[in-house]
């Protein structure tokens, strides 16, 4: 079955990450019609902004992406593209899977947890103003739609992927209405899943119990803020963001990216890693009802990655971007 898929490459090194999913994707055997479209800073000049409008319109009309990292400029210049999207589109879940991979050394093993971010309000909500000179104020934003529905889509998720906990990660000690409503919207969904177990830890206290014994997590569920942090949090206990994956998820959309960022300073030389990327993309063929091609592409990388010949340079390895999909496209094959 043929999929019509919106692809955006990315900055940076995106392009070259992106070029290496593609042809182990091709190599899979899997029917994928790319719909190539730009976003970021490579937009500004040509259409004055990061997101174009048909750039939006077309995942809204396909239902699926796969983006590559997109530079967003720090304390100054334009707005991040990549919340942008989640919001234009209301991909409401962010869903990053944390699993120990064979052949990346940590100092942690089998470790599998996955972290439910809620992606669309928060202090993401970005409203912020200057009161008087030299005084900013930002505006964290909860609603109870917005709590509600991250909450059921966490059980829901837990129970078809035959997950046993969820945690709220929190600072309702302090943010008594917003983290306190995003606690009880919790709690009642909680009441519906009886055979889930639901627990609750402060953000602060959760992040050092995760470095001390991350085994003792299942699904971690959390606002927007405490989300992205914990998610790169988690990543650092498998390796980091170059081998894991990333989906936001909505109720008509799809967006699958590369977590990591953008890193200019190897960009255009081969060199990139493109297993998070890749991993991303095996969650998009999930997601599209390819299963065995997914599993077929994850069993190529762990082999790779466990064989330890092909491996890129962050990896220990001296592979470029494409030898090392050329090697997982090969250990599809076998």
């Amino acid at each position: 079955m043929a999929h019509n898929v919106v692809l955006i490459p990315g900055d940076g090194i995106g392009p070259e990450v992106s070029a290496g999913v593609r042809r182990v994707l091709d190599g899979a055997g899997v029917d994928i019609q790319w719909v190539e479209l730009e976003a970021g800073a490579a937009t500004i000049e040509q259409y004055g902004t990061q997101l174009p409008d048909h750039v939006v319109e077309t995942i809204r009309k396909l239902g699926v992406a796969l983006k590559g990292p997109l530079t967003t400029p720090i304390g100054t210049g334009f707005a991040s593209a990549n919340v942008g999207l989640r919001k234009r589109l209301d991909l409401y879940a962010c869903l990053r899977p944390v699993r120990s991979i064979p052949g990346v050394k940590t100092r942690y093993e089998n470790v599998d947890l996955v972290v439910v971010r809620e992606n669309t309000e928060g202090l993401y909500s970005g409203i912020e103003h200057e009161v008087v000179p030299g005084v900013v104020e930002s505006l964290k934003i909860s609603t109870e739609r917005a709590c509600r529905r991250i909450s059921e889509f966490a059980f829901n998720y837990a129970r078809k992927a035959g997950r046993k906990r969820i945690t709220s990660l929190h600072k309702a000690n302090i943010m008594k209405m917003t983290d306190g409503l995003f606690l009880r919207c919790a709690r009642e969904t909680a009441e519906r899943f009886p055979d889930i177990q639901y627990g609750e830890l402060i953000v602060d206290a959760a992040s050092m119990r995760l470095v001390q014994h991350p085994e003792q997590f299942d699904i971690l569920l959390c606002e927007n803020l405490y989300g992205d942090i914990i998610s790169d949090l988690t990543a650092g206990l498998i390796g980091g963001l170059g081998v894991a994956p990333g989906a936001n998820l909505g109720e008509t959309c799809a967006l699958f990216e590369a977590v990591h960022g953008s890193a200019p300073d190897i960009a255009g030389r081969g060199l990139a890693n493109p297993t998070g990327m890749l991993l991303s993309a095996c969650l998009m063929l999930d997601h599209l009802g390819e299963i065995t091609a997914a599993e077929r592409i994850r069993r190529g990388v762990y082999h790779v990655l466990e064989e330890g010949k092909h491996t890129t340079r962050d990896l220990g390895g001296t592979a470029g971007t494409l030898e090392y999909a050329d090697a997982v496209v090969a250990a599809c094959q076998e």
